[in-house]
């Protein structure tokens, strides 16, 4: 998704009811933000939406994207917003075999999430398809992307094929380069 530097479109302030509603939306995506939010987004700060081609949308705080999202998918937060909030945000870990692929920008695939070195949540803790998760990687403490599920960790287990986290945002992309003016 962000292969490319990014450039600015068009940039707004949103106004304080719609600042609101995303408060909410995030708290309902990711509860385990609750303790956190007024750190992240303060409620008398001002909120700015950025454009980008292909319906992106970021949302950034004082020179900070803090989030951003395709269309109206879920809010994917940005990898710092991530690595200063770890336990905020399910995680799946991938082997080392993987961590160039992703740093590259590919999509994550099941093998890599199902061999030695890769972790899965048991399944009274699945994840279901379309949630974002944090990919973390063998031997590493950080999170290196950010993505959404095409299918559920249970499924990704029994399947062992095909595409099972969507490209969003990886370490050294374009979002990650990014500077707002």
């Amino acid at each position: 998704m962000f292969k490319k530097p990014v450039t600015t479109a068009q940039k707004s302030k949103l106004k304080s009811s719609i600042q609101r509603s995303l408060r909410q939306r995030l708290l309902d995506q990711f509860p385990l933000l609750i303790p956190h939010i007024d750190e992240i987004l303060p409620k008398k700060s001002q909120l700015d939406m950025i454009k980008l081609p292909e319906r992106l949308t970021l949302y950034a705080l004082d020179s900070h994207v803090l989030f951003f999202q395709h269309f109206d998918d879920p809010l994917i937060p940005h990898l710092r917003v991530v690595h200063a909030y770890p336990h905020a945000f399910p995680r799946i870990q991938v082997d080392r075999g993987a961590i160039r692929f992703v740093l590259a920008g590919a999509q994550l695939m099941c093998p890599g999430l199902t061999s030695a070195g890769a972790k899965l949540p048991e399944k009274e803790n699945e994840i279901l398809a379309g949630a974002v998760v944090a990919i973390g990687a063998e031997g590493k403490e950080n999170a290196c992307m950010i993505g959404m599920l095409k299918m559920g960790t249970e499924e990704i287990k029994k399947i062992n094929k095909g595409v099972a986290v969507e490209a969003g945002h990886y370490l050294g992309d374009g979002l990650w380069k990014y500077e707002i003016e």
